[in-house]
């Protein structure tokens, strides 16, 4: 006996809209770029173009997420455990860059850390440049990351009950050590599923690092961007070789990620 009428039909519709929408693109994507021969590929893939843009995007999103996994952990407890004028604002602001077009969070970092702007002008008076270096896409993508970390960790401390760390603190144990051993335990899970979320968004991003960075070849400039690129150059199954290469790191990433949550029920039963 089915549980849910009309169940066959639903799943069907479901897989063909799955199909249609998801897996018909990648695979053209993916024929596409298999039109080359395997060392054509390499050929490709090894460019020292392409192998720099992949070393910047790798540690840019590596570097955000980390940054992210801190201060988004912070900021997620902050919100959960005080009651402030503000909260909700602040809440608010958490999502703004989900909501916030790309392009325009790129236009709005350009202005503020170009060596005239806000935080440019001092910054440079110091002797750090931001703008059009490596350092911007690090700024970039750890701006557009930050919910991700947020809204993973969040729900998780308030599922937290507040009497553990009471009965830690009845125990003697200090706000070091009742963190440490009893609360971090708990946020694992959440915490390295929000950092690989964080990662690959980081590693996909194009609209706010393309006007921040400078897209100086070699130096700053991201693996979206050389797609772009050979796509000017009509250079189609070069781009699509290299979309292939990130569509490749994309799987692992959602495998990753796949294997954490698994990882965090089977935790939590």
């Amino acid at each position: 006996m089915r549980v849910l009428p009309g169940f066959g039909l639903s799943l069907g519709i479901t897989l063909a809209w799955l199909g249609v929408i998801v897996l018909l693109p990648l695979a053209a994507m993916c024929a596409k770029a298999l039109g080359l021969s395997w060392d054509e590929l390499w050929r490709v893939w090894s460019e020292p173009r392409v192998l720099a843009a992949l070393q910047l995007s790798l540690l840019a999103a590596a570097l955000a997420a980390a940054i992210n996994l801190i201060t988004g952990l912070l900021l997620a407890w902050v919100l959960v455990r005080y009651r402030f004028p503000g909260r909700q604002l602040a809440d608010a602001l958490v999502d703004l860059p989900f909501a916030l077009p790309t392009a325009v969070a790129g236009i709005a970092l350009t202005a503020l850390y170009a060596k005239t702007g806000w935080y440019g002008e001092p910054l440079a008076g110091l002797g750090i440049s931001v703008a059009f270096t490596p350092l911007a896409v690090v700024v970039a993508l750890t701006f557009v990351t930050l919910p991700f970390v947020v809204r993973t960790v969040q729900p998780v401390i308030e599922a937290l009950p507040v009497e553990i760390e009471e009965a830690a603190a009845s125990l003697g144990a200090s706000r070091w050590q009742t963190f440490r051993r009893v609360i971090l335990p708990e946020l694992i899970p959440a915490l390295a599923t929000g950092f690989a979320l964080a990662f690959a968004r980081g590693l996909g991003e194009f609209g706010s690092v393309v006007f921040v960075s400078g897209n100086i070849p070699l130096k700053t400039e991201i693996l979206p961007v050389v797609i772009i690129g050979k796509l000017d150059q009509y250079r189609i199954q070069e781009a699509t070789a290299v979309a292939l290469l990130m569509l490749v790191l994309s799987f692992i990433m959602l495998t990753v990620i796949g294997l954490l949550q698994r990882w965090a029920q089977r935790r939590a039963a």
